[in-house]
């Protein structure tokens, strides 16, 4: 209504006929009303184009839940009696299987692995291997960790002691790691060892008590972890040629827990 008066006032002081100024004020109708349609249309694009990320951002979600449930229930049933034996858990939210009693998993202050970890390894490693075969397609990463207390004896320092045992826990699971591919049956996995690391993560990721007091015996453990590539999938990208749409979410350790414990830092004296 404003622009069409003032039209109207400039159609007028230009000495223009009223069928002239109705023609021009048409025209600029037409013009508005098309410009509406555009904006609307190029708004409706928007919402459709939103909605559609949405739902694909929903499905990949589902289907990732859909395959950690998987990728657990596969490792349940193949490990279910032994996690007693081997004093070990399996933990369904990230996938990673923790071995946590540290008398049987390292020599003191050493990276040799005792007789006894070595006979769990022997039977524990070439099984889980198998049995996440099915799932190579979208596994991105199985990462043996080692993690320590943040105690070291004679450490003058915070800091001389994390280094000290990253150092420790880095021998660690390089040890674990030449001893697996030193297995035959592990051998003959080769999508398991070109996606096989060792980490060693020191006292990062210590185990606290229910008063947030850390639990040094706990924090000392080996884990398997079974990573995927879903959080690039989830971002649009591109992912390992020839994989799936599909992949596992690894959800963010808490550092409080329950009574987890394995490879770790030698105790004070």
């Amino acid at each position: 209504m404003i622009l069409r008066r003032l039209f109207a006032r400039r159609a007028r002081a230009a000495g223009e006929t009223p069928s002239e100024q109705g023609s021009q004020w048409l025209a600029v109708a037409d013009l508005m009303a098309a410009l509406m349609m555009i904006f609307l249309f190029i708004a409706v694009l928007h919402m459709v184009q939103v909605e559609r990320s949405q739902a694909a951002h929903e499905e990949t979600r589902s289907e990732a839940l859909a395959l950690r449930d998987a990728i657990h229930a596969a490792l349940l049933d193949e490990f279910e009696e032994d996690l007693e034996r081997w004093n070990a858990e399996l933990d369904r939210e990230d996938l990673t299987l923790s071995f946590r009693e540290p008398e049987v998993l390292f020599e003191q202050s050493s990276a040799a692995i005792r007789p006894r970890f070595e006979a769990i390894l022997e039977d524990f490693m070439p099984r889980y291997a198998e049995r996440l075969r099915p799932f190579a397609g979208v596994i991105r990463e199985v990462r043996i960790e080692g993690h320590t207390s943040s105690e070291w004896a004679g450490a003058e320092d915070a800091r001389e002691a994390y280094f000290a045992n990253m150092d420790l826990s880095q021998r660690r699971t390089r040890s674990v790691l030449e001893y697996a591919w030193g297995l035959e049956r592990v051998r003959g996995e080769d999508w398991f060892r070109e996606r096989v690391a060792a980490v060693g993560m020191s006292s990062s990721r210590r185990v606290l008590d229910e008063r947030g007091r850390e639990d040094r015996e706990a924090s000392r453990r080996v884990e398997f972890s079974v990573l995927t590539d879903f959080e690039s999938r989830l971002l649009g990208e591109s992912g390992a040629p020839g994989a799936p749409d599909t992949g596992v979410m690894p959800v963010p350790r808490p550092l409080h827990s329950g009574p987890h414990s394995n490879s770790g830092a030698p105790t004070p004296g």
